[in-house]
């Protein structure tokens, strides 16, 4: 939050420059721009949205093919079925690969809803 709070009073400041001419205003709106992506991977206008929906967006993720918010981003669950074995358990997509005929230790359908 506090970083926030210092990019609004950096883009204040910057929005001074704008009365003296507007080719002035676009390099210093750059560099507080860019210097918020490589600080926190979010643009000024992410920083925003996150703020006002309680959510994390960020165009750097979407731009990696995620989706805009973390909060959106929908897991799935692989079907898993999981044996005892000697000293520790073991784990297969596949029930009894290798003809185990003990009863599974734990078993996670592929319809359990995505871990949170």
């Amino acid at each position: 939050m506090r970083a926030f709070h210092i990019i609004v009073v950096l883009l204040a400041l910057a929005g001074c420059t704008a009365v003296a001419g507007a080719p002035a205003v676009v390099p210093p709106l750059a560099g507080v721009e860019g210097l918020s992506v490589l600080g926190t991977d979010k643009t000024i206008t992410d920083h925003f949205i996150s703020f006002s929906t309680g959510k994390n967006c960020s165009t750097i993720r979407k731009n990696l093919g995620m989706t805009y918010c973390e909060e959106d981003e929908v897991g799935t669950v692989d079907e898993v079925y999981c044996y005892r074995s000697l000293g520790r358990v073991n784990c297969f997509a596949v029930p009894a690969p290798h003809g185990e005929r003990q009863p599974t230790v734990g078993h996670i359908p592929s319809a359990a809803p995505p871990p949170r």
